[in-house]
């Protein structure tokens, strides 16, 4: 894609940019960065990093220059195609290239995609897992938290790499293509980028854009959107297709729940791979993780005595329905990352217990009526927080609602009013953006505050 001493632009210098500009560096090719906030703003870190290499970080008087004098623009995954120095690069003729499509050129081993409104981090995580425990090599990138193109950089050319993709990476592809794309749910979220849930579903639905018949689409049945690609009412998969879900049977490899019992079903066999109840995941969502996660590893190689064991062993990530303190009688649990309502309706429906529920942050153009009815059903109080708070309250009926001005306060309430039986679950339903800067630390400070507020009422006691 380039040739040493090509010039490129570097457009955003979060995490993914940086090594996007770590990894052009390190192949001779010349680096100028832009990001909306001025040199003096960005962290220590990022300063020091942008020096380390050499990277100048040019402002938007000196931008357009550094267009004329580049090759192309590389777009960092955080900024929208519609950016206006985006625009720009468009106007001087330049190419855009998204990280993903750099990331690719750079691939040698093959790629499993992952995408999907919930459950794309833990389904990602838990593919890498199941390869390792069946002895294929696995790299895990994208969206959870390492580049991608830092991992395929470094790949080897047997090791499997597993990428969370979002649908902001996905529009800007043109010749990605992985081996074996996923495709969890559509459901409704970022329709503060996308006019409408068609338009979010097309941008998802260019995982496979450039599949061929030798490459798998695996697909979720139970899904709306997903399930029209099975029967042909939507855009057609070019390449074998092998579904997962209750509803997933099929003349091809199917997985789907019977009972407790996640089973695999083809031509030639029928087997069970674990019960439900084995797996250290909570909610039901995530058994269908489990099942996409286990189509994946199966079409990549693995044996089902080592998926099964895989499954069995595999640990929730952080900030996803994680049991943050349990003192035998309250339960905190972290849903931080549950940032769109479907995500938190699915945390919702997965506990047992009366729910003191903390949601809200900043808005998304979402609709909150489902979630708002799910609240209604399963939580015993609701304390709202952030911009969203009294759009959620005003559709809650039944339970009790509180508004909080901080997670703090929230969480002071929800302490005050548990009982033993309890669980206080931080599932917002919301980004995290209008009180903090990720959803990361959102999740980190409750679980803080939890455990101080147990570590106060064992002192008191």
């Amino acid at each position: 894609m380039f040739r040493k001493g090509d010039k490129v632009v570097v457009i955003g210098v979060g995490r993914s940019g940086l090594a996007t500009a770590e990894v052009l560096r390190s192949r001779g090719i010349r680096v100028t960065a832009y990001d909306d906030k001025p040199l003096e703003l960005l962290s220590g870190q990022t300063r020091d990093a942008l020096a380390r290499m050499r990277v100048t970080l040019v402002g938007p008087s000196e931008l357009e220059a550094a267009i004329e004098a580049s090759k192309a623009a590389v777009v960092s995954p955080g900024v929208p195609l519609t950016h206006r120095a985006v625009a720009r690069v468009y106007d001087a003729g330049r190419p855009v290239i998204s990280e993903i499509e750099l990331a690719y050129s750079l691939a040698q081993g093959p790629i499993i995609a992952v995408t999907g409104s919930k459950g794309k981090s833990t389904t990602t995580a838990l593919i890498g897992h199941l390869l390792r425990s069946a002895g294929l090599p696995a790299r895990v990138g994208g969206n959870i938290g390492n580049p991608l193109v830092r991992e395929t950089a470094d790949a080897a050319t047997d090791e499997w790499i597993v990428a969370e993709v979002s649908s902001f990476q996905l529009e800007g592809i043109r010749s990605f293509r992985p081996r074996i794309s996923v495709l969890l749910n559509i459901s409704p979220d970022h329709l503060d980028r996308y006019p409408s849930m068609e338009e979010y579903a097309e941008a998802k639905f260019r995982i496979f854009a450039n599949q061929s018949p030798d490459d798998v689409f695996i697909g979720n049945a139970d899904d709306e959107f997903c399930a029209a690609l099975r029967t042909g009412a939507g855009r057609t998969v070019p390449c074998r297709a092998l579904w997962f879900g209750k509803d997933a049977a099929d003349r091809g490899l199917t997985i789907t729940l019977e009972g407790d019992a996640i089973v695999v079903r083809d031509k030639r066999r029928e087997a069970v791979l674990v019960d439900v109840n084995e797996l250290r995941l909570l909610g039901r969502h995530n058994v269908a993780n489990a099942m996409a996660a286990s189509a994946a590893a199966l079409s990549a190689g693995a044996k089902l005595a080592a998926i099964r064991e895989g499954l069995r062993s595999f640990e929730p990530l952080p900030h996803r329905l994680t049991i943050v303190h349990d003192d035998g009688d309250i339960v905190w649990i972290d849903d931080s990352k549950a940032t769109n309502p479907a995500a938190a309706v699915a945390a919702l429906e997965s506990l047992t217990r009366p729910i003191i529920l903390i949601a809200g942050g900043k808005s998304k153009n979402t609709d909150f009526t489902t979630f708002a009815a799910a609240v209604s059903k399963r939580a015993k109080r609701a304390i709202l927080i952030g911009e969203t708070a009294r759009e959620i309250g005003q559709l809650v009926e039944g339970p009790t609602v509180a508004y909080a001005p901080t997670l703090d306060a929230a969480v002071e309430d929800a302490h005050a009013h548990a009982q033993a039986g309890d669980a206080i679950l931080l599932s917002p339903a919301c980004a995290s953006f209008d009180m903090f800067e990720s959803a990361e630390q959102r999740g980190e400070r409750f679980a803080e505050l939890a455990r101080a507020r147990a570590k106060h009422d064992r002192a008191a006691s």
